[in-house]
């Protein structure tokens, strides 16, 4: 008897101390601020199907909502990686449903591009560039100022239009872009940033294995399009008016901002989008790139000096 009666007692210690635990975990989740509102928005549940799922809500308690606890999708805590719970109440139960956070969600865009661009090289200094790094000062103070109105903006809308920076070699333009995209991937709007000359290679190649219109399709629908150092080279007539001037009209029918870079301003770049690697000169055609170049965009010139000298 005795041993039986020892694991009797054993057990009842152990069993206190879980009813203890419980009251202590249940005490926890029903004070949780997130899980409190919950249950004030459903006056309706009882408190038998509370306590019946407890278990559902200190799970939802000890997840990230949203990232809010994930410095990036590969250090997500959650038990499903790259998905936040969500309560629900259904057929007056409550339920717990998981939906794809905000890392997940780039972290799908960001593999989606470079499945899709493999050649479109932008420097490491440009991805890693940040809006807090750049130097201010008066000959680049209007573009700032622009440039953070539309993060501003974006925070609640999406502008309809980007900006064309335009002014001398080196003076930080496409750091600019770098540091805005960045930016807005902070607020969960994408960006697709591309260095012009490489896009021309990249959609002649495309015609090969057949990927164009997949390409095409891309760039037209991102959040926020980034055409680096556009006027850098003579382009074909095809490229000019099938590819540019097709994503171009795209975006302005769609409402949809593009940000430029070049060397230079919007007057000079119909002149260069007039040459054609054959030798001509259709200044018709690229006077209807031009307005559409002005309609998904406002010119703002950018000078100072050259910061890559050195």
């Amino acid at each position: 008897m005795e041993p039986v009666q020892s694991e009797l007692r054993k057990w009842m210690q152990q069993n206190k101390d879980f009813q203890a635990n419980y009251r202590q975990i249940r005490e926890d989740v029903l004070n949780d601020p997130e899980i409190k509102a919950f249950l004030e928005r459903h006056p309706q549940l009882t408190q038998s199907t509370i306590n019946k799922n407890l278990i559902r809500l200190y799970e939802y308690k000890t997840q990230s909502k949203q990232c809010d606890r994930c410095q990036s999708f590969g250090g997500c805590i959650n038990m499903v990686q790259g998905y936040s719970p969500v309560l629900r109440v259904e057929n007056g139960d409550i339920r717990l449903l998981y939906e794809k956070c905000y890392n997940r969600i780039d972290y799908e865009k960001q593999k989606e591009q470079q499945n899709l661009i493999q050649s479109l090289y932008m420097p490491k200094d440009i991805l890693n560039a940040s809006i807090a790094d750049i130097e201010h000062d008066s000959e680049r103070g209007n573009s700032i100022r622009e440039l953070l109105l539309f993060l501003e903006n974006a925070q609640s809308e999406l502008p309809s239009q980007g900006i064309y920076f335009y002014g001398p070699f080196g003076v930080g333009k496409t750091y600019l872009l770098g540091a805005l995209a960045n930016a807005l991937k902070e607020h969960h709007v994408s960006s697709t940033l591309i260095y012009m000359p490489e896009f021309v290679r990249e959609m002649k190649n495309s015609i090969k294995d057949d990927s164009i219109n997949e390409k095409m399709n891309y760039f037209k629908t991102a959040d926020v399009l980034m055409l680096d150092d556009i006027g850098a080279e003579t382009q074909s007539a095809w490229f000019r008016d099938e590819i540019l001037g097709s994503i171009l009209q795209y975006r302005m029918m769609e409402n949809l901002p593009v940000f430029f870079t070049s060397n230079y301003s919007m007057a000079q770049l119909e002149e260069q989008l007039a040459l054609t690697n054959r030798g001509g000169s259709e200044m018709v055609k690229a006077g209807r790139i031009l307005e559409r170049v002005k309609q998904v965009s406002r010119e703002v010139s950018l000078s100072g000096e050259n910061r890559r000298d050195g």
